[in-house]
Formats: structure tokens, sequence, C-alpha cells
């Protein structure tokens, strides 16, 4: 009799997780028609099917909101220490401005043209640190947005998802990036119509508990 209770309970298990991918799937499918036609048909139905099983138990909702999360994080912080360097070079241009006025103010007429031409030097010098300086700022940023991509690529991969997986090729890239924005609106959609409005019931709660009051998504 448990047998039987136990067979049957695994039949209704998998007609529920049928029922959850072909909701899946259709929202995917609807959600895909927003996009642009050449990345319209480079998303198959097989690709989207796929994509749709690996969402699910939710867990890929839970990973990209925490991918998204740092993203932020990343951003802002690599954000402040631009302006920071900013700052700092706003502060020396106004230091040495104000050095080469106090001395030409106490230099003699007769020598004022030397001083004027190694003040001339001494700014060059200034504004070659700087520029120098901001080069390798955005070269540090660019690399270290490249390390996050590649570590979401990685992670996406492993847990699953189709179309990800480490690449620089801008093309797929994009790609990439709608399949994220599919994810994402997705994820939106549950939170303003709850987990019935994709027939996701059971244990994945995580993506509705991420929305506020009024249904809507809570930003990192």
């Amino acid at each position: 009799m448990e047998r039987y209770a136990g067979a049957l309970e695994e039949v209704a298990d998998g007609a529920r997780q049928q029922e959850r991918h072909y909701q899946l799937l259709s929202a995917l499918q609807s959600l895909v028609k927003e996009l642009p036609s050449s990345f319209q048909q480079r998303l198959s139905y097989t690709t989207l099917s796929d994509l749709a099983l690996a969402l699910l138990d939710g867990t890929v909702f839970e990973i990209v909101q925490g991918l998204l999360e740092i993203q932020h994080l990343t951003e802002k912080s690599l954000y402040n220490q631009r302006l920071r360097l900013q700052n700092e070079h706003r502060v020396l241009r106004q230091a040495l401005r104000q050095k080469h006025q106090e001395a030409q103010q106490a230099c003699r007429p007769h020598n004022l043209p030397v001083l004027q031409a190694a003040q001339q030097r001494e700014l060059e010098a200034v504004e070659h640190r700087i520029r120098e300086e901001q080069r390798a700022m955005d070269r540090k940023i660019v690399l270290e947005l490249d390390r996050k991509v590649a570590d979401q690529q990685s992670t996406l991969e492993k847990a699953g998802v189709a179309g990800f997986y480490v690449t620089t090729n801008p093309q797929e890239l994009m790609l990439q990036m709608n399949l994220l924005e599919l994810i994402r609106k997705l994820q939106q959609r549950d939170c303003r119509g709850g987990n019935a409005a994709l027939g996701l019931g059971g244990p994945w709660q995580s993506p509705a508990a991420q929305c506020d009051q009024k249904g809507s998504p809570v930003t990192p």
C-alpha cells in the first residue's frame, strides 16, 4: 500500500514539474518576442526549453540575484575609486596653480620668463602623470569588470543555464545579456503576480521573498 502511495506521489510530482516547465517555457516564448529579431532567431525552442528546465526549482533565480548584487557592488566600488582619483587630481591642479601664482608674484620681473618656462615644464609633467594615472585606473576598471563577467559566465554554466559559457565574443555576450534579461523579467513577473502567476508552488519562496509589499522587486 505504501509503495502504491509512493508511486502515485511520484506521478503527481512529475505532472507538477511538467506543468511548471510548460508555463515557464510559455512565459519565455512570450518575452522573447520583445527582443530584436536577430536574437529571437538564435533563441531556439530547444534553448528556451533547456532554460526553462534550469529555472524549475528557482535556484537559478537566486544565483542571478546574487551575481547582480555582486556586480552592482563592484561597479559602485570602481566608480568611487575613479571619483577619488579625479578629486585627487583636482586638488593637485589647484595646489600647483596656487604655487605658481605665488612664485610669480614674488619673482623679479627680469627672472619671470625663466620662471614661467620652468613652471610650464612642471605643469606638463603633472598633466602627463595625471593622464597616466587615469589610463591605469581605466585599465583596472575594464579588467575587473571583465573578470566579473567571466565569473558570471562560469557560475551560470556550472548551474546548467543554457547559453552560458566563458567567452569574450561580442555577439555571444549580447546573447547572454538578453538571456539574463529574460530571467530577470521572469522574476519580476513572479514578484508582481506571486508564484501562482507561473504555477510555481512548492519549495520555491525566495523570488517572492525578494519583493516588497507593493509587489516590486527589491533592488540591491
